[in-house]
């Protein structure tokens, strides 16, 4: 009697795993939202971000000084590759091209500047950026200073040589202390670099959370959602497994294909698929018996992406989220999902230091596995007697 009831626990995981690959390959949402929906944002999400840094910025300059000076400092930012430089007459006419959104910002050369850095008196030039796109605000501050940088240091050699110094050594000199200004982990300082492979984990997540919950809504419409603890195990594999396949897909194609810093600890990258997966599948799973309708998993969930980004703690400090959030962030699996992904895949971490990110999803799965039994316990009980047994 035991062997027999062994037997048929066994099966009953075997039999979910074959069920559930059968029930997802022959239902045309889940097949889209699960499968085809990551592969096409895999595709098109990062398409926009290919050129990965902002250049040929449109830029306003104002002279008013029209000296040799000013006309150096004009020409070396015209020469920059952030910046796509035009003249104005007055600082009103730059203002109204802002406001017609044709340029980004402006320089102001103010009157008398040549005559002030010769004769040794402070002398400064204006730099004013659309602050409210804050991408192209730094590439027009990092032009300009770059600009104006370059010419000031010219400038200063020029005095020192003047005053009887030896010219490389008045070069030298010039910066008594080099900087040296190295990007780790994304070389070239892209966007794209930055923002794909931690909304690559977004798009996992949101998918695998919307088609479980579809299938599980269709289950539960039909009324063949109960099932044993192997029973949900099976189930969960299944669903864990193909979005592990989609997973490797952004892992091992997406970021290959544009270049992104990748593979410094692909070991540690697949575990933490073969543990973000199920999480996230058991997350649905609860969704989907919560919602119990097939349609309202997409009503919902589709519009939580944004919010789930924002409070990872990845685009913005988690530290300086308000403090209700700092605690409810964790009980999301992208929180710990998405650093330890970039930290893992991007950054060559080992797999000790991201212990706490492997231990808040395994607490996340355990904790959402817990919810599921109770769920489906509560629903049981609410089942006519005959519908039991």
């Amino acid at each position: 009697m035991t062997v027999e009831t062994n037997n048929k626990t066994r099966l009953g995981f075997f039999v979910n795993f074959l069920q559930t690959f059968k029930d997802v390959l022959t239902d045309n949402g889940v097949v889209l939202m699960l499968l085809i929906a990551p592969v096409i944002y895999g595709f098109f999400y990062p398409w926009p971000y290919s050129t990965e840094v902002v250049d040929h910025v449109p830029v306003g300059i104002i002279d008013y000084d029209n000296s040799d000076l000013s006309r150096t400092l004009v020409r070396y930012a015209s020469a920059s590759p952030q910046l796509d430089t035009q003249r104005f007459l007055n600082e009103q006419a730059a203002k109204e091209a802002i406001w017609a959104d044709e340029i980004a910002g402006y320089m102001i050369i103010p009157s008398g500047l040549e005559q002030h850095v010769f004769s040794g008196k402070s002398a400064s030039v204006s730099v004013l950026a659309n602050g409210s796109y804050f991408i192209l605000n730094k590439s027009v501050q990092t032009g300009f200073l770059q600009a104006v940088s370059t010419v000031s240091a010219g400038v200063e050699i020029k005095k020192n040589v003047a005053q009887g110094a030896y010219a490389p050594l008045a070069a030298a000199n010039t910066q008594a202390i080099p900087l040296r200004i190295i990007p780790l982990y994304n070389q070239t300082e892209g966007y794209g670099s930055y923002v794909v492979p931690a909304v690559s984990i977004i798009i996992l997540q949101q998918t695998l959370l919307m088609a479980t919950a579809m299938l599980i809504g269709t289950w539960y419409e039909q009324r063949r959602h109960m099932t044993s603890v192997r029973g949900w195990l099976g189930r969960i594999a299944a669903l864990s497994t193909l979005s592990f396949v989609i997973g490797c897909f952004f892992y091992g194609w997406v970021f290959e294909l544009h270049h992104y810093p990748r593979g410094q600890n692909m070991l540690g990258s697949l575990l933490f698929l073969a543990l973000f997966c199920p999480t996230v599948a058991t997350l649905g799973c609860v969704f989907g018996l919560w919602f119990r309708q097939r349609e309202r998993s997409l009503q919902i969930l589709i519009f939580s992406s944004l919010p789930l980004l924002f409070i990872s703690g990845y685009p913005w400090p988690a530290n300086q989220l308000p403090q209700t959030l700092q605690v409810l962030r964790w009980l999301v699996p992208t929180t710990p999902g998405i650093n330890t992904s970039v930290q893992l895949n991007q950054m060559g971490a080992s797999l000790a230091q991201v212990s706490t990110g492997f231990y808040a999803l395994a607490g996340l799965l355990l904790f959402y596995f817990i919810i599921l039994l109770i769920i489906c316990r509560t629903q049981k009980k609410r089942l006519p007697y005959r519908r039991r047994f």
